[in-house]
């Protein structure tokens, strides 16, 4: 399966009529690996501060998670593996695999949860499988 067909086919998915405002699968090096044609147009150093906050937990906490110039509040993830951030009725999850990083953008009526759930099943299946 191509990454395209990743995000397009499990992370664009259909949740309960609804579907994420926008996806991408990108690798470590802030390679873009696939997207969806809504995902914002990302700075170097957006991702750089996100993988470092990965390796350092609370890295962004102070600043917030900046992403397309949008900045997200950070709000509770896992250590080293999901960072969540929120904005307004909206918000970003990131799920970190062994070479990329799985990020879903929602907006209302899309739960944080809805959300989460979506990225994190993808990244967990993509870890399995070594990737």
């Amino acid at each position: 399966m191509s990454w395209q067909a990743y995000v397009d086919d499990h992370l664009m998915c259909d949740i309960e009529g609804n579907h994420l405002s926008s996806a991408a699968i990108i690798g470590h090096d802030g390679s873009v690996w696939a997207q969806s044609s809504s995902f914002p147009q990302f700075k170097t150093e957006e991702i750089t501060g996100i993988m470092k906050d990965f390796d350092e937990p609370g890295f962004l906490a102070p600043t917030g998670l900046h992403l397309g110039g949008t900045k997200y509040m950070v709000i509770q993830g896992e250590a080293g593996a999901v960072i969540r951030g929120k904005k307004g009725s909206g918000g970003v999850t990131i799920k970190k695999t062994g070479q990329a990083m799985i990020f879903g953008i929602y907006e209302e009526p899309v739960t944080p949860g809805q959300c989460n759930m979506v990225v994190e099943r993808l990244g967990d299946y993509l870890v399995e499988q070594g990737l």
